[in-house]
């Protein structure tokens, strides 16, 4: 086999796919309206029930709230919140997420009168429920220590809160982690790998297997069954064509998470790298074996973004596979985009070093070179 005759034919192949005006779409634009999008809608979301962001919460209470808003105020703070003490309707309006707290605050409560207090939210979104838990929670505390103010034989005023605070509580719980801390991946660090993944196959299985049934159909094969090249080199050098494509598209991407959407790879980036090439040589061979078998151009498209976006949304690629049931995290395990993305994970997000991602890397070369030699077996030249 001529290596030389094969690299020709690959050289030739991706200049001619990268000038499509498909291509430059797809890999150079519409990846990072993705990253921005799915990175935005689920940015700041702590997923197991952790935040580092503080949920910003608009608090108005009138011109005479008392002593028990600052109160409550602090224990907002303690569940998450950055509140903003507004002093009218217009400044609360303003915000996402607001709290109406009723005037004389403080009055009504310590005379036993009813006084709800009432949350709104421009929309419903995936932070509603922790939300609404945090605010509950931070009211129940604030309720709780006025029922131990009042059970200590003291009225309820600033003093009386500040020593309860300072007194030793008898029952603490402690929580600490039996093992390593993993929190499970938001915002860009999971859409900027997921999006990457799932755009080079998007790619692979679009344009990368549609030039070739445009080839088979305008005769462009028949004409290089009677060059001077074997079977074996020019299905190789279709092969290198659609690699260098796939390292195009996740090249683009690395560039644009680390520079615009400031994604941190971790600290074994070079790890990372080697198993974004595993990604690539497979999702060369997947969109080598489709070219192979679709029949006409549309067929080829529709069964590519079909297949791409059914394995991302499997896998793991449009949201952290660790939130899903246990079924569909066994189901992941089976899947290539799942493979892929459990290397990411535990390489940039989990930080469990190289030898976490060898058995996902192992995995996808596998699978590259059998999906390859099927794809080598099936080729036709008309």
């Amino acid at each position: 086999m001529s290596w030389r005759d094969a690299w020709f034919i690959g050289r030739k192949d991706f200049r001619y796919a990268i000038r499509g005006k498909e291509a430059i779409v797809w890999i150079f634009l519409t990846p990072v309206l993705f990253f921005y999008f799915i990175g935005t809608v689920t940015g700041g979301v702590g997923l197991m029930g952790d935040t580092e962001a503080k949920r910003p919460l608009a608090v108005h209470a009138g011109s005479t709230p008392g002593f028990l808003l600052r109160e409550l105020v602090e224990r907002l703070d303690e569940n998450g919140f950055e509140v903003i003490v507004v002093g009218t309707e217009e400044a609360l309006a303003r915000h996402e997420l607001r709290l109406r707290i009723p005037e004389a605050f403080t009055e009504r409560v310590l005379a036993g009168e009813e006084t709800p207090l009432t949350v709104q939210r421009r929309e419903q979104d995936v932070t509603s429920q922790l939300d609404d838990v945090r605010l509950g929670r931070a009211v129940y505390t604030l309720l709780a220590d006025i029922v131990a103010a009042a059970e200590a034989g003291e009225s309820p005023t600033p003093e009386s809160f500040e020593r309860l605070h300072a007194t030793a509580r008898a029952l603490t719980l402690r929580v600490q982690p039996a093992g390593e801390r993993r929190s499970v991946p938001t915002g860009f660090d999971q859409s900027v790998p997921g999006i990457l993944v799932m755009f080079t196959m998007i790619v692979l299985l679009t344009s990368g297997s549609s030039g070739l049934v445009v080839e088979r159909r305008t005769g462009v094969l028949r004409r290089l069954a009677s060059a001077p090249i074997s079977r074996g080199e020019l299905v190789l050098g279709k092969w290198l064509g659609r690699l260098g494509l796939a390292i195009v598209q996740i090249a683009v991407a690395l560039l644009f998470g680390s520079v615009v959407f400031r994604m941190d790879w971790g600290p074994d980036v070079g790890m990372v790298g080697v198993v974004l090439l595993g990604w690539a040589a497979f999702c060369a061979s997947l969109g080598l074996l489709l070219g192979v078998l679709a029949r006409t151009e549309g067929q080829a498209v529709g069964l590519g973004i079909l297949f791409a976006n059914g394995l991302a949304a499997l896998g793991g690629c449009w949201w952290p596979i660790e939130v899903t049931s246990p079924g569909m995290q066994a189901l992941a395990r089976w899947l290539p985009t799942g493979w892929a993305m459990d290397a990411m994970h535990q390489l940039i997000s989990y930080r469990a070093g190289p030898a976490s991602a060898v058995g996902s890397l192992l995995l996808l070369l596998a699978a590259a070179v059998a999906v390859g030699w099927f794809a080598a077996r099936r080729f036709r030249y008309e």
